[in-house]
């Protein structure tokens, strides 16, 4: 039990060192131009990746945390919680600041039942796990809905429900895998989440660059 236990805590220190060597900030570029000062597209998808790939690497953090029951679960939920306010704050400059915190709120309730859907798991009650999953898909379908309607022309409806689907899909497989202790397949799944969020990632900046190429160096 000790052994497993040094090992789960381990894998969390590894990941922490992860996300400490992703050294750009938050969109802070978009956050801190004024409305006549251009920045630069490139800064802001590199931006944009890093705080989708905080979004994944927190989120994993969180699924190891809870199939374990470590101390730092309370700890590492508040800061993945954080990183859905950073993604919000990060589309204010376009979309404003209502947009902004209602993207927010709609990501809280997408990690908030991602932690009600591994919870049910653990408890193995079926009904109870159908229940969160399908409250949790739904959350997503709003989310897609929510980002197609900002940016119908670059954010298809379709599009969008298909990136997010892939996006739960493929984190439920992650969570399902180490909570049945299946860590090799966990760790495929997180590769293959990785792979996926960096897309995601380039489809939701090169979206906000080309609605707005104004308010971006080299764009017109």
């Amino acid at each position: 039990m000790k052994t497993r236990k040094y090992r789960y805590t381990m894998t969390a220190l590894a990941l922490t060192a992860m996300t400490a060597a992703l050294t750009l900030t938050a969109p802070a570029a978009a956050a801190e131009a004024g409305d006549n000062q251009k920045i630069s597209a490139t800064e802001f998808r590199n931006s944009m990746r890093k705080l989708w790939e905080d979004h994944i690497i927190w989120t994993r953090l969180y699924i190891v945390s809870a199939a374990a029951n470590l101390p730092d679960k309370g700890p590492t939920t508040e800061r993945l919680l954080q990183n859905q306010v950073d993604i919000g704050n990060a589309i204010k400059p376009f979309f404003g600041d209502a947009a902004g915190s209602k993207l927010t709120a709609l990501l809280k309730d997408h990690i908030l039942g991602a932690a009600d859907l591994i919870a049910a798991a653990q408890t193995g009650d079926k009904a109870k796990i159908d229940a969160a999953s399908a409250k949790w898909y739904a959350n997503g379908d709003e989310i897609a809905a929510f980002l197609s309607a900002a940016n119908p022309k670059h954010w298809p409806p379709a599009d969008m429900k298909s990136e997010m689907r892939m996006h739960l899909d493929l984190t439920l497989a992650e969570a399902t895998s180490r909570l049945h202790g299946d860590y090799a397949e966990d760790i495929r799944q997180f590769d293959k989440i990785h792979q996926h969020i960096l897309h995601m990632a380039d489809i939701l900046s090169d979206g906000i660059v080309a609605q707005f190429p104004h308010k971006f160096e080299g764009k017109r």
